[in-house]
C-alpha cells in the first residue's frame, strides 16, 4: 500500500454502490419465496437446537450472562434460550451467537469465502424479542416469527452473496466481518431504523475492519472461534442502536485511496457480488446435520464411518490412509503435529477421520482431552496423507454444484486396501434435503431434550412442526417456550 497520498480531496463522495445495495435490500426488498420461508424454519429449528446443546459445555456457560453480575434487564430484555438470563439486546446478541457458534454444528455456507448465516440469529434472536417486549409494553403489537425468519432470510442473504466471490481468508482475515456487516443491516432495520440509517450503520461495520483468523489456525487455535461470531452479531447491534441514534456513516468506507477497506484490508481488490440480492442463500444453505465438523471434512467423516466395520479390529495393520479433498480443506484443516485443545481438534482433517475409524461416529465430547488422550488417534493421524483432488476443488465453487466432497482410502502393512469411499455431497447439502430434514428434526428434538423439560419440548415440537403457525406466533411467547 503506497504512502504517497498526494492532496486530499475533501468533497464528500457518494456512497459505496455496495453500502446502497446492502442498504436497499435489508430496507425494502420483499422476501416472497415460500422455500425460503420454509427453509428458514428448519435453520431456526437447528440453530436454537445447536444452542442448547453448547450450554452442556463449562467453557461456553462461563462467558455467558451480563457484563457484569445484576446487570439484567427483567421484564423488558431478551431472554437467552435455554437459560434464565434476561439481557439487554447487545449483550443477548453475544450470549445467543456464543451459545450457537460454540460446537460448530449450526448452518454453513461455503463459496470463496466461507461461514455460519445462523450465526446472525444472536443479533435477530435479541432484537426480536426486545422489541416484543417494548412494543407489548407500550401497546403495540409484538413482532411475529415471520418477522424472525424474514431477518433469518435477509441476513443469510447479505452474509453469503458477499461471500461468493470476495475471499477474506486469503487476506488473513475471518470471516466473522460478514455475520457483523449482516447483522448491522437487519438489525438496524429490525429497530426501525431508515435506508440512511441502515447505510450508515453498514459503513461503520466495515470501517470496524476485521478480525485476524489467527485464533482458527495452528499454532494457535483457540476458543475464541466459538465466541467470535456472537462477539460479531452484538457488534451489529451496537452499530444499529448508535446509527437509530444519528451517528453519521463513511460514504466511501470501503473504496477510499489508501483509507479504505478495500486498500487497508484487500491489496486494492475491488468488492463485489455475482448476483441481487434475493432468497438464494437460504434456499442453498448447508445444514450440519450428523456431525459437530468443520464442514470442509463432513464428508470425510461419513468416508471414515463407512469405513470403521472393516477396520476397527484392523487398527495396527494400517500403513497408510490416504485423504482426498478440497483446496480449501487442505488449506484450513490439514493439520499435523500436537493438538492443543478441542477447538484445535474440530479443525483438524486427520483427527475427524481417526475418530470415526475408531469409534464408528463423531460427537462434540469426542473432542475432548479424555479422547484425544486415546494412543490410537495420534497413530492414525502419524499415517495420514491429504491430497487436492481438482474436480473436488472446481465443482466446490461451481453455483450448481457447491459440493463439498472427500475421499478416504486405507492401505494395509499386507499390501492390501479398502475401497476408496468418496461422498461428493454430505446430508446437510440441499441435494440430500428429502433424506437431511427428518435427521435434522431428530437433532432438534435431542437437543430440545437434553435441556428442557419433557412438558417444554412437547409444545416446542408442535409449534415447529407447522409453517402457519409457527409463523403466526408472537416471537416473546416464543422465546418464552425455552426459558428456564
Amino acid at each position: 500500500m503506497s504512502t504517497n497520498m498526494g492532496v486530499l480531496d475533501t468533497q464528500r463522495p457518494e456512497f459505496d454502490q455496495l453500502l446502497t445495495d446492502i442498504a436497499t435490500y435489508a430496507d425494502a426488498f420483499t422476501i416472497t419465496s415460500t422455500e425460503a420461508y420454509d427453509t428458514a424454519r428448519y435453520c431456526l429449528m437447528d440453530t436454537i437446537g445447536c444452542g442448547l446443546l453448547g450450554l452442556k459445555f463449562p467453557q461456553c456457560t462461563k462467558l455467558l450472562g451480563p457484563v457484569v453480575p445484576g446487570a439484567t434487564m427483567p421484564g423488558l430484555g431478551a431472554k437467552v434460550p435455554g437459560t434464565s438470563y434476561q439481557l439487554e439486546p447487545e449483550r443477548a446478541a453475544f450470549n445467543v451467537g456464543c451459545m450457537v457458534r460454540w460446537l460448530d454444528f449450526n448452518d454453513t455456507w461455503l463459496a470463496a469465502e466461507w461461514g455460519h448465516p445462523s450465526d446472525n440469529l444472536g443479533a435477530i434472536w435479541a432484537v426480536g424479542d426486545y422489541l416484543s417486549r417494548k412494543n407489548i409494553a407500550e401497546g403495540k403489537a409484538p413482532l411475529k416469527v415471520k418477522d424472525i425468519l424474514t431477518a433469518m432470510i435477509k441476513a443469510h442473504e447479505i452474509q453469503g452473496i458477499i461471500a461468493l466471490e470476495n475471499c477474506f481468508n486469503k487476506e488473513g482475515m475471518d470471516h466473522v466481518l460478514l455475520v457483523r456487516v449482516a447483522s448491522t443491516a437487519v438489525a438496524t432495520k429490525m429497530l426501525g431504523g431508515t435506508f440512511e440509517e441502515i447505510r450508515n450503520a453498514v459503513s461503520n461495520a466495515w470501517v470496524d475492519g476485521g478480525a485476524l483468523r489467527v485464533y482458527r489456525h495452528a499454532p494457535n487455535t483457540g476458543s475464541r472461534k466459538s465466541w467470535a461470531a456472537g462477539d460479531a452479531s452484538s457488534r451489529g447491534v451496537n452499530l444499529a442502536l448508535k446509527a437509530l441514534a444519528g451517528e453519521m456513516g463513511y460514504p466511501s468506507a470501503l473504496s477510499a485511496k489508501f483509507w479504505g477497506y478495500e486498500d487497508v484490508k484487500m491489496g486494492g481488490k475491488k468488492l463485489s457480488i455475482p448476483q441481487p440480492f434475493g432468497s438464494y442463500v437460504m434456499e442453498q444453505v448447508l445444514f450440519k446435520i450428523s456431525f459437530p465438523a468443520e464442514f470442509h471434512a463432513q464428508t470425510a467423516v461419513e468416508c471414515a464411518i463407512k469405513l470403521h466395520h472393516e477396520a476397527k479390529n484392523r487398527l495396527d495393520e494400517i500403513e497408510k490412509i490416504v485423504i482426498t479433498t478440497q483446496e480449501s480443506g487442505h488449506r484450513i484443516i490439514n493439520k499435523v503435529g500436537p493438538l492443543a485443545n478441542p477447538a484445535d481438534r474440530d479443525h483438524c482433517i486427520q483427527y475427524m477421520v481417526a475418530i470415526p475409524l475408531i469409534y464408528g461416529n463423531l460427537v462434540a465430547e469426542h473432542y475432548e482431552d479424555s479422547y484425544a488422550a486415546d494412543p490410537r488417534v495420534d497413530k492414525l493421524r502419524d499415517v495420514m496423507e491429504v491430497v487436492v483432488d481438482e474436480r473436488y476443488t472446481k465443482e466446490y465453487l461451481e453455483a450448481d454444484k457447491r459440493s463439498i466432497a472427500n475421499a478416504v482410502q486405507i492401505f494395509y502393512k499386507d499390501g492390501t486396501s479398502s475401497a476408496k469411499v468418496e461422498i461428493d455431497y454430505p446430508v446437510g447439502h440441499k441435494r440430500r434435503r428429502a433424506e437431511g430434514i427428518p435427521l435434522l428434526v431428530k437433532k432438534f428434538q435431542a437437543n430440545l431434550a437434553g435441556r428442557l423439560s419433557p412438558k417444554q419440548c412437547a409444545t416446542i415440537e408442535k409449534v415447529c412442526a407447522n409453517q402457519e403457525t409457527l409463523e403466526a406466533m408472537n416471537f416473546n411467547e416464543f422465546s418464552d417456550l425455552f426459558a428456564l
